[in-house]
């Protein structure tokens, strides 16, 4: 079994910032993605950004470019969101993902979740 356990979270003011960390454990896999998804409440979960941990390619949502930056600890099977400019809209849940074998670009797409972490902007 793959648990993903998710941390970082809170409350910040708009245009802050905040770090997430997601570490995994249990069983690995040769090619895999690690990335982010946020759910809103009333919204569906949406990716945010993925890592593949191979070549360390990485996608962004267009509502977090520029202001998210997402990367990986190998030694660590780390994946961090590091969360800058923060909007109220990047309020939400944000739930680790990894995928065995493939990339990420959809709820679908995912093996394991993590249990969230909750984000809140607002001043």
């Amino acid at each position: 079994q793959v648990q993903l356990v998710e941390s970082g979270g809170g409350m910040v003011q708009p245009g802050g910032s905040l770090k997430l960390s997601c570490a995994a454990s249990g069983r690995t896999f040769r090619s895999f993605t690690m990335g982010w998804f946020r759910q809103a409440p009333g919204k569906e979960r949406d990716v945010v950004s993925t890592i593949t941990w191979n070549g360390g390619i990485t996608y962004y949502a267009d509502s977090v470019k520029g202001r998210f930056t997402i990367s990986r600890d190998n030694a660590k099977s780390t994946v961090y969101l590091q969360m800058d400019s923060l909007k109220p809209e990047d309020t939400a849940v944000y739930y680790c993902a990894l995928r065995a074998f493939g990339v990420i670009r959809t709820y679908s797409d995912v093996d394991f979740w993590g249990k969230g972490t909750l984000v809140t902007v607002s001043s």
